[in-house]
């Protein structure tokens, strides 16, 4: 994954900086939030994980998950874009986790970024194919989810290819309709009053220590990921300084206030004293089962296609972030050159927009002729190890940013560069550990939380013996990793 052997510049066509200005695109606030929230697949998660929190956590008290799960990720989130004036590159957690914790620890950190947001794009387009072959059956027309798949990989291939505020505008659109969606089911349970009354029994403490919280703060903590992507359209921000940390604010505060509003209403539109129960026996249902009652039996087929765009909003976002990441690695010599290049009409990094594409076509490929279910297995095995491995990331940056402005940079202020960041590591090692307690749950068996635990450590491994390969053989490329270009 890593390359170790390029002793030719990063660039072929520019060099790094003429690469850096070529992407400059003037993305505003807005336009990187419906990047990053699209990536968050709203309607998705409403739909498919708020039941399954309720369900597994045996308690009504998913809102809190959400306003806790939103309360450690903005603490994240102040180290992060505290930092990120010191990080003038688009490389993310790679970045940060090279500044604070050593180029070492950051070509693992950029392997295992790689890796998880590879394994999790190529799991959410098998979801994707079948979601979509699903809605056609019930117009009679039959296609296989690969086939379908492999429709969508092209398409997204297509998008990334093309200028970036093309992707951004087809995920505003999105975003905007799948929203609507959530907020006309919110709109319709809160004015019938809900299924006896509205109430706040969701918000209080009583209702958090019923159940396992601990499981339903791991799960909703699931649906947040994709909200660090803000760091990664550095290079096509107006403004990096002010507008990744407002993007980044944003995206987190929207997310977490939205799920938590959906969640209350779910909760209210069941009744809180049966939301356990019927969000168990029936979770893939539950959403479209308001949305008939409480508004109207069409809009739950509207939320049938919205929730296949939704899916597709998401894959789009994760693929520009992970061509981003590839481009931002190629910079820096721990990628094939050509990676680096721009294109001069749409001045995107189209070549790694293209590789990804090519790889993904090969994945949907190779999952079809294996005869692995793509739902229990695919997606199941691959969210969940991109999961387990972006958790770490965080972790691991919120200790860089620590790490950094107590040993290398005077920052701010105390709360900026120690306690936000402090509390963020605290909490988000809780969380790792709830993640690698419940891994099996999450993957499906022990045996294959073992296999894909062993390969997230690998990844990361792998990354750190190819540091060591480049400080060895070329370590005039070792030492340049320092440079911010």
């Amino acid at each position: 994954m890593i390359n170790s052997q390029q002793s030719e510049p990063a660039m072929t066509a520019q060099t790094a900086p003429e690469a850096h200005a070529m992407l400059q695109r003037g993305l505003g606030v807005g336009s990187i939030v419906f990047m990053v929230v699209a990536a968050a697949a709203p309607l998705a998660v409403v739909t498919a994980s708020v039941p399954i929190i309720i369900s597994v956590s045996g308690s009504a008290a998913a809102p809190q998950f959400f306003l806790i799960a939103m309360g450690i990720l903005a603490l994240f989130s102040v180290g992060f874009t505290a930092m990120s004036k010191y990080v003038p590159n688009a490389g993310a957690f790679y970045s940060y986790i090279q500044r604070g914790l050593g180029r070492h620890i950051g070509v693992g950190a950029a392997a295992l970024a790689l890796g998880s947001y590879g394994v999790m794009l190529i799991g959410l387009y098998t979801y994707l194919g079948v979601a979509t072959s699903t809605l056609l059956s019930e117009v009679h027309i039959g296609i296989p989810w690969w086939a379908s798949a492999i429709g969508w990989v092209s398409l997204v291939g297509l998008l990334g290819y093309r200028d970036i505020e093309l992707s951004s505008k087809v995920l505003g659109v999105l975003l905007i309709a799948e929203t609507l969606a959530v907020v006309v089911v919110d709109v319709g349970v809160i004015s019938a009053g809900g299924a006896g009354g509205l109430s706040l029994a969701p918000l209080s403490p009583s209702e958090f220590a019923t159940g396992a919280p601990s499981l339903g703060l791991m799960f909703a903590f699931f649906c947040f990921i994709g909200f660090e992507a803000t760091a990664v359209f550095r290079n096509e921000a107006k403004d990096p300084d002010r507008t990744i940390p407002r993007a980044t604010y944003t995206a987190v505060v929207f997310i977490g206030l939205f799920y938590a509003l959906a969640a209350w209403v779910v909760v209210e539109g069941l009744g809180v004293d049966h939301a356990v129960e019927v969000a168990s026996a029936e979770p893939e249902s539950v959403v479209q089962n308001l949305a008939s009652s409480y508004v109207s039996p069409i809009l739950t087929d509207v939320i049938q296609v919205l929730l296949v765009t939704s899916f597709f909003a998401c894959v789009l976002s994760f693929h520009n972030v992970i061509t981003r990441y590839q481009f931002t690695l190629a910079t820096k010599g721990l990628l094939p050159p050509t990676l680096a290049e721009i294109d001069h009409r749409h001045r995107t990094p189209s070549r790694s927009s293209l590789v990804f594409t090519v790889i993904s076509l090969t994945a949907m490929v190779a999952v079809a002729v294996s005869g692995w279910d793509p739902i229990t297995q695919i997606y199941m095995w691959f969210s969940g190890a991109s999961t387990l491995g972006l958790i770490a990331l965080m972790a691991m940056t919120s200790l860089a940013v620590i790490v950094f402005f107590r040993t290398r940079q005077r920052g701010p202020s105390l709360w900026h560069t120690l306690i936000a960041p402090g509390l963020a590591f605290l909490g988000l090692s809780a969380i790792l550990l709830l993640v690698i307690g419940n891994f099996p749950l999450l993957v499906g068996s022990t045996t294959t939380a073992v296999v894909l635990g062993g390969l997230i450590v690998a990844i990361f491994a792998a990354g750190i013996l190819v540091a060591e390969r480049v400080r060895r053989r070329r370590p005039d490329s070792y030492q340049a990793l320092r440079q911010e270009s």
